[in-house]
């Protein structure tokens, strides 16, 4: 049938959530924008006036997209080149969605993305839908087609799995404690010693980067403080062969993306590197970089799109 007018309002209206749960249970922007553009293709193609509670309606149809995507994702990921990493989404992207309560703020992290790619694809869509969308195990089993105590069980055990894996890290960080974090460690970065860095990681430090087989990156992360020291103080050490590598004279930003202390490299005005920083109360312990140019075209978008301010720093 033709949509009116009111029915394309109506899906517009629900589109924040529904990219916002798309992103959560994908670790993609432009998979997300996809299932997001699938789903308004069913709608435009069901008899609309019939359905009776659209957000409801919209939700399951966007899951279950998400949950094809999700199987065949796994597959996928079998032939990646090297790390995957989640896209990163710079401060202010809507589609990091509901930030209230620290459980929406913690399902969008970058460490969280990253360790929802153990779960399964139910425990997945349960863990998002209940802890950053605060819908009640009803309505999730109705959208999964299980049982309501079937629903509380996957999520106590997707939670814990998250759980196991996060134990320490703060997620109660603002903008501001957020650039001086990054200014902190990359005065340490640039000064040229270790022994700075090393004072500013947690022992277990691990440093992980997503190339995508279209940029350089180790296969296997940095583990421990001192590996991951002395890898960050050669990446940010100013060489010929790096400036080459990335095009020209890079320029380095503080900000904050999925929540989380970043940094960000641009040349020109491209973002071609978003370094997301994993703080607990003992340190640093994670760098998850995404320099993948496919998984950053948002992120450019976003960039240039808004005022970022000076950089602290022009490297390599």
């Amino acid at each position: 049938m033709a949509l009116t007018r009111n029915h394309i309002d109506r899906f517009e209206a629900s589109m924040p959530r529904l990219e916002a749960i798309a992103y959560r249970l994908l670790g993609s922007a432009s998979d997300a924008e996809d299932a997001v553009q699938d789903t308004f293709l069913r709608w435009q193609a069901a008899d609309v006036d019939r359905i009776e509670v659209p957000e409801a309606w919209l939700t399951k149809v966007l899951t279950n997209l998400c949950l094809n995507q999700l199987t065949s994702a796994r597959a996928r990921r079998e032939t990646y080149v090297g790390q995957w990493l989640p896209e990163p989404l710079l401060a202010g992207d809507p589609m990091l969605g509901p930030a209230d309560t620290a459980e929406q703020r913690e399902s969008v992290s970058y460490a969280v993305l990253t360790l929802m790619e153990r779960l399964s694809p139910n425990e997945r869509v349960v863990y998002v839908l209940r802890a950053a969308f605060d819908y009640p195990h009803g309505k999730i089993a109705e959208i999964l087609d299980i049982t309501e105590a079937g629903s509380q069980q996957i999520f106590h055990r997707a939670k814990k799995h998250i759980a196991d894996g996060r134990a320490r890290t703060r997620t109660e960080i603002d903008e501001a404690a957020a650039r001086r974090i990054v200014e902190e460690f990359l005065a340490a970065a640039t000064s040229g010693r270790t022994e700075p860095l090393v004072r500013l990681l947690t022992g277990d430090a691990i440093a992980i980067g997503d190339g995508g087989g279209k940029v350089p990156a180790r296969t296997k992360a940095f583990e421990g403080a001192l590996a991951v020291a002395r890898f960050m103080r050669g990446l940010f050490t100013p060489s010929t062969a790096m400036r080459n590598l990335v095009g020209g004279p890079a320029e380095i930003h503080a900000t904050s993306a999925n929540g989380a202390p970043a940094i960000v490299v641009t040349v020109d005005g491209r973002v071609i590197g978003v370094m997301c920083l994993d703080v607990t109360d003992e340190g640093i312990a994670a760098f998850r970089n995404q320099a993948n140019p496919d998984k950053l075209a948002r992120a450019t978008r976003r960039w240039t799109a808004t005022d970022h301010g000076e950089p602290l720093f022009t490297a390599f």
